[in-house]
């Protein structure tokens, strides 16, 4: 069957060699540890909907909420290409190409901490 993820009309499974399999499982544990990040930023996004109290500024959860859904749902979406990179430079014994992965969710979260912040902000003015 072929891959609808082969580039040059090739399987993956086909393009260059088979990697040590300690390397293979260790960039899927990587993915895996991406996916969950992604998850537990969804789950606090929903909980801050749900679960926070109202702020003071009238949709404040809401837009935090929204922001920790939406930045789960890049890191999910990233972590799979990131995932299929490592892995075709595994293949080619390639050197593992550079991600702004990290820089992307550390301003993210600095983002959100930002806006809680002013939130908080807000609330404690009133």
């Amino acid at each position: 069957m072929r891959s609808p993820f082969a580039r040059d009309g090739a399987q993956k499974e086909e393009v260059g060699r088979d990697p040590d399999y300690r390397f293979t499982l260790a960039n899927e544990r990587t993915f895996l540890a991406w996916i969950r990040t992604a998850l537990a930023l969804t789950g606090a996004g929903l909980a801050a909907v749900q679960l926070l109290p109202p702020f003071a500024v009238r949709g404040g959860r809401e837009v935090l909420g929204l922001l920790l859904v939406g930045l789960g749902t890049v890191v999910a979406a990233t972590s799979y290409r990131r995932w299929s990179a490592n892995q075709r430079a595994l293949r080619m014994d390639a050197p593992m190409p550079v991600t702004r992965l990290p820089a992307m969710l550390a301003a993210g979260v600095g983002a959100v901490c930002l806006v809680a912040l002013l939130l908080l902000a807000a609330q404690a003015l009133r």
